[in-house]
């Protein structure tokens, strides 16, 4: 498999050049996946698929072009370079444009293919049935949910020489479950297959659903609110992916009036991209330049201390590429959020009075720049009086600005779980966060 992805990448490249393109590069991606969907507690649909798809990226007189589709067949390939070279006289020179660099050899990044998931891709009756059985411990009336394990195999090849490939494999799930009033869920993404962080996922989401089935109404107001890792993977997806240096050139970022060794956040805070954590999805030895990957600190001890960037941003910039090539901008790889040193007792006990917001959705910025925001909550909201939990709160919204939640964090569990589904697209691994006076507002269907 190597050698024919890196076959078919070396003939595009060759075609582009052929055809009058300046420089080329292209990412060939082989795929064997499997997905198990869960509706009314049991397995209801079970599907795998094989697909390739290849990423394209052309210049012509500083001219950027770049598009990623499936394909069948070199001509595929072909007919995508034919149509990139009609358009090219359409588009203007791009004020980003900068030379592919020149290759370097990355250190391989080991451990990133588990047996144990591609045997689930064949065989996922024991997950499944490990999911049911974990989730069927609490009195719930029903669960929902989705897992997926992927075998990737992935070839870089450019026309300043790179060839390089790598093959991982990751899994993501989530589980909902529903008892009375109440639902709870909860996440997984990982690079390895482990049963018992399977169950584990299943059992924190009926035991949320269990705990929230009687609710009550909460008054909007300012609280201090102890965020999941579920709605902190969310909130700093946002907020790394302003760190990206193409956010700020657009104007869509928090960070547009900082720079680096400004103070951000407070001191508790340190958040880094961790390409090089091979327990996470995500994880690469290089980047879509062909540049070795690197872990960063975006946000270190609450000072900005990264931009990142690839080559064309960084030239921008008068800076250097910090490995976060993606096909045309910058990307985040995954994102790891340092632990703090309190338990989860002692978290409701710095918090006294608050709230426990275990998931959020359609999380929506009104003001790039400024950081506001909303965002719904979802599944279990639990009540603290006094450090303890008192009771279920009904849905609401959480209300206010990235730069405040920042500022006003004020202590870390000690325990990370590694979160991944549609809500934390950039795999997260993170602690709960506890923040003062967050505001909410009432939440309108």
């Amino acid at each position: 498999m190597k050698e024919q992805l890196l076959e078919i990448g070396k003939k595009v490249v060759e075609k582009a050049l052929s055809m009058g393109f300046d420089e080329a590069a292209v990412d060939v991606r082989s795929t064997d996946s499997l997905m198990v969907k869960f509706a009314n507690s049991e397995p209801s649909v079970i599907q795998n698929w094989g697909s390739t798809e290849i990423g394209v990226y052309v210049t012509k007189n500083q001219r950027i072009l770049g598009t990623s589709a499936p394909v069948s067949s070199l001509d595929d390939a072909y007919k995508i370079l034919s149509n990139l070279y009609t358009m090219h006289t359409q588009l203007p020179q791009s004020m980003l444009y900068a030379p592919l660099p020149e290759p370097k050899k990355p250190d391989p990044l080991p451990g990133l293919v588990d047996k144990h998931l591609i045997d689930a891709i064949n065989e996922p009756s024991n997950v499944s049935e490990a999911i049911v059985e974990a989730v069927n411990r609490y009195k719930i009336d029903s669960f929902a949910g989705m897992f997926q394990a992927t075998h990737e195999r992935r070839a870089l090849v450019n026309s300043k020489g790179a060839e390089l490939f790598e093959e991982g494999t990751f899994m993501k799930m989530y589980i909902r479950a529903f008892a009375g009033e109440g639902s709870g869920q909860w996440s997984l993404g990982s690079r390895k297959l482990k049963i018992k962080e399977v169950e584990h996922v299943a059992e924190t989401a009926a035991d949320f659903a269990f705990r929230s089935r009687v609710q009550e109404e909460v008054p909007p107001g300012r609280y201090n609110i102890l965020l999941s890792p579920m709605v902190a993977g969310n909130f700093f997806n946002y907020i790394a992916d302003m760190a990206l240096a193409h956010s700020v050139l657009m104007g869509s970022s928090i960070f547009m009036n900082s720079k680096p060794g400004d103070k951000v956040a407070a001191e508790k805070l340190t958040i880094e991209d961790t390409p090089r954590n091979a327990e996470l999805p995500g994880s690469t030895s290089f980047d879509d330049e062909g540049i070795p990957t690197y872990d960063k600190p975006i946000i270190e001890k609450g000072v900005l201390k990264t931009l990142l960037h690839n080559t064309k941003t960084a030239a921008k910039f008068g800076s250097q590429t910090t490995g976060n090539a993606g096909l045309i901008f910058p990307r985040l790889w995954s994102l790891t959020v340092h632990r703090g040193d309190y338990k989860f007792e002692e978290l409701l006990s710095e918090m006294k009075n608050g709230l426990i917001v275990t998931n959020n959705w359609y999380t929506r910025l009104q003001n790039y720049v400024e950081g506001i925001f909303s965002t719904i909550t979802r599944d279990a909201i639990f009540i603290v009086k006094n450090g303890e939990i008192v009771g279920a709160a009904k849905k609401m919204r959480i209300a206010d600005s990235f730069p405040r939640l920042l500022q006003n964090i004020i202590a870390l569990g000690d325990t990370q779980y590694d979160m991944y589904w549609w809500e934390v697209d950039t795999p997260t691994r993170t602690p709960y966060i506890l923040v003062k006076d967050l505001g909410t507002s009432k939440h309108t269907a």
